[in-house]
């Protein structure tokens, strides 16, 4: 690994890290899928073209945050990350499928948390690949599971839901402002990368939102365990043959509740990485923008 180099990403490698990030995580989910799940499948051209897109805002707000590692052969691996005033949180990262373990996801990881060094919190949501695992608890993160709910929602178990709206560009202020509640910072710019692939929903009296598609949460914050079950109703009401609650933590047994209560199937997957700082609630987080 003497020609191994490690250097801040440009937006000529985007391509070769989301070709890597598609490649590392349909293998690891390969070799992990739990049965009566769905099969993994590979990133849509839609869902590579906003993967790019959100990385390369990550350049734009935040370009100490993302690296690569690269050798002879080019980029081999990468990692993104970035501030949002009090906490600091890990994106993504990955290396090459068939280099893991051969010393390049070591100092990939160093770089990117020496960015964040200076946040009082950090956030990551993981994977159960064993040796990332080990790697973020050697940072001093506590890991905690994170459930998820799938399957298709029983619509006779829907309660009438009302106190909600379509969400707008103008309810950022006050979301971002209960983002720093709920996590200690804003999404801010990341609302633009949210606002690409989902749809908007918040409580007409500013006590939550949520950002979700037809058939998954993306994220979802709240003042209350109260208004965040009302727009939980909401997502799942607006959902498609299939829908899944993911990034849950036990210290959100609301939404578990709820998804049983519709009749999704109940499993693990990963973890919440954490450094000072408990796990948000009621919060369900974003798997990269946290």
């Amino acid at each position: 690994m003497d020609d191994l180099r490690i250097r801040p990403m440009t937006t000529e490698d985007l391509a070769a890290a989301e070709r890597i990030s598609d490649d590392a995580f349909y293998e690891l989910d390969v070799a992990t899928h739990v049965p009566g799940r769905p099969r993994p499948e590979r990133r849509t051209p839609e869902r590579s073209a906003a993967w790019v897109a959100r990385s390369a805002r990550f350049l734009e707000s935040d370009p100490g945050g993302s690296w690569v590692a690269e050798d002879a052969s080019g980029v081999v691996g990468f990692a993104s990350s970035a501030r949002r005033e009090e906490v600091w949180f890990l994106a993504t990262f990955a290396v090459e499928p068939g280099r893991q373990g051969a010393g390049i996801g070591a100092p990939l990881l160093e770089v990117a948390v020496e960015y964040g060094r200076d946040c009082p919190r950090w956030m990551l949501s993981a994977s159960d690949d064993p040796r990332a695992l080990r790697r973020y608890h050697r940072a001093g993160l506590r890991l905690h599971p994170q459930m998820t709910l799938t399957g298709t929602v029983d619509r006779s178990t829907l309660p009438a839901v009302s106190g909600v709206r379509e969400g707008t560009p103008e309810d950022r202020e006050w979301m971002d402002e209960l983002d720093r509640r709920l996590r200690g910072g804003p999404h801010g710019p990341d609302h633009d990368s949210l606002a690409d692939s989902t749809s908007l929903v918040v409580t007409a009296e500013r006590s939550g939102y949520a950002y979700a598609r037809p058939d998954h949460l993306a994220v979802l914050g709240a003042r209350d365990a109260t208004a965040a079950r009302t727009l939980l109703w909401e997502c799942l009401a607006r959902s498609g043959d299939r829908f899944e609650i993911g990034h849950v933590t036990s210290a959100n047994g609301w939404a578990v509740e709820i998804g049983l209560d519709t009749r999704l199937s109940l499993s693990t997957s990963g973890f919440l990485g954490l450094r000072g700082m408990d796990p948000p609630a009621p919060y369900v987080h974003h798997g990269a923008l946290l």
